[in-house]
């Protein structure tokens, strides 16, 4: 999965227009404003649009972890090896999971130190850490599938992400959206320039396809604060973001 961040990218607008200019050579009240995301050369303008679309999320990816102490690395990584089997016959059992959905993101077994003015630094044990990234789809059933993985053994469940699986099926409207605003831009440029808008010459999507940006879920607390009324997760929506990028002719 490809978590997606915010980007704002910015081109500066020539300080004369190429064709046509300015008239009083001044920008002025809400021109300023495309100012910045738009540029001219020899006729044409070029401008940035977005478009975004708000979606309910049909997958979640959930971290789930097992950590274990123990007096040696072996006895720690042994301690921790029952906990995530159990926990991964779990999800493989009776939650019906592929194996394809289940991948193992961390795995570590690190001496555990204590300190203090007398002693100094003293080795205390081993710390054995075992963490999975699950693919779930049955969104309404997330908090009774964390529920009995931590009563399976599951001590660090974290960082749940809702997602779109299949972003493509919005970009057909996040596209209109996105060129829409882009051609709001051209039009301001161009009037401000005292020309009229032309024909849409070119236009790309910026990174080739749409952008999901996830909505993050903190679900240690959640999972661990009351499991006698069961833990309730949210999915909430996600936005499907489009950037392109334009070309209009001035008449």
């Amino acid at each position: 999965m490809r978590v997606w961040t915010k980007t704002v990218s910015t081109a500066i607008l020539a300080g004369a227009l190429l064709a046509g200019g300015v008239a009083g050579g001044l920008w002025t009240g809400a021109d300023r404003a495309y100012a910045a995301t738009a540029t001219t050369a020899n006729g044409v303008i070029n401008v940035s649009g977005s478009g975004e679309i708000m979606a309910k999320p049909d997958i979640a990816y959930l971290s789930i972890g097992v950590q274990s102490e123990g007096n040696t690395a072996a006895a720690a990584q042994k301690a921790n090896a029952a906990k995530i089997n159990k926990v991964t016959q779990l999800l493989k059992g009776k939650w019906s999971i592929s194996a394809d959905d289940i991948q193992t993101s961390q795995f570590s077994v690190q001496p555990n130190y204590t300190y203090n003015e007398k002693e100094g630094q003293k080795l205390k044990g081993y710390m054995a850490n075992h963490t999975l990234s699950v693919k779930y789809r049955n969104l309404d059933k997330i908090g009774q599938l964390l529920d009995e993985a931590t009563n399976s053994g599951a001590n660090n469940v974290d960082n749940i992400q809702f997602s779109v699986e299949n972003p493509s099926s919005y970009e057909e409207a996040a596209i209109a959206k996105a060129l829409d605003n882009a051609q709001s831009k051209a039009s301001a440029v161009a009037k401000s320039a005292k020309r009229g808008l032309g024909a849409l010459v070119n236009v790309t999507v910026d990174g080739g396809e749409a952008q999901v940006f996830t909505q993050r879920e903190n679900a240690m607390s959640k999972a661990l604060m009351d499991m006698s009324g069961g833990t309730e997760i949210q999915s909430g929506q996600v936005t499907v973001k489009v950037q392109v990028s334009a070309q209009y002719e001035m008449n």
